[in-house]
């Protein structure tokens, strides 16, 4: 047998795999395999500098920039150049001024030299996302029963956590059912 045969042997095909197995996946998990073709166009492997931007330079940087991409050198994962967009202002000069700073805390929050320097680019930022509405209170007679119901627990940690459960499920704004099933606004 010479060594072009052995070569030559075929192997058996290789199983597909399913996309739907059936068992429940974490959310941060899908959401990863869906955005990293869109964040891996514009170099930003798997978009966790955008995630977690105001993680790595704080609230107040946060507000007044955003990473737009990362360029790499040809065929590396490394020393990249970050392009940052700044909000119009004095912003920009004071970051060229802590470039070295912001890039240490960049590639000290990712474990290894992802970026190696910055491009700052002016422009407007998007608006920032509106807070979340406050939650409706509870009535006094719906809390009036809750403590009735869990006054016959023995265990004060687990009666105040049930008891917080019970308030969060009570503040739940209700909607109307038109299914006719589940709770129905009185």
């Amino acid at each position: 047998m010479t060594s072009r045969d052995r070569n030559s042997t075929t192997k058996p095909p290789r199983r597909a795999r399913t996309a739907r197995t059936g068992a429940p996946q974490a959310l941060p998990a899908l959401v990863r395999r869906l955005t990293k073709p869109l964040f891996g166009k514009r170099g930003m492997a798997d978009g966790r500098i955008v995630g977690e931007w105001a993680e790595i330079v704080g609230p107040l940087l946060a507000k007044s920039s955003l990473p737009q991409r990362i360029v790499h050198p040809r065929g590396e994962r490394i020393g990249g150049t970050l392009h940052l967009k700044v909000a119009p202002g004095g912003l920009a000069t004071e970051l060229q001024h802590l470039e070295p700073l912001l890039i240490e805390r960049i590639n000290g929050h990712f474990g290894y030299r992802a970026v190696a320097r910055l491009a700052l680019v002016q422009a407007p930022l998007p608006p920032p996302a509106p807070p979340p509405a406050p939650r409706p209170q509870p009535d006094a007679q719906a809390e009036d029963h809750l403590r009735k119901i869990l006054k016959e627990i023995g265990d004060p940690l687990l009666r105040g956590r049930l008891e917080a459960l019970g308030r969060a499920i009570l503040a739940r704004p209700v909607h109307p059912n038109p299914g006719g099933t589940g709770p129905k606004k009185a």
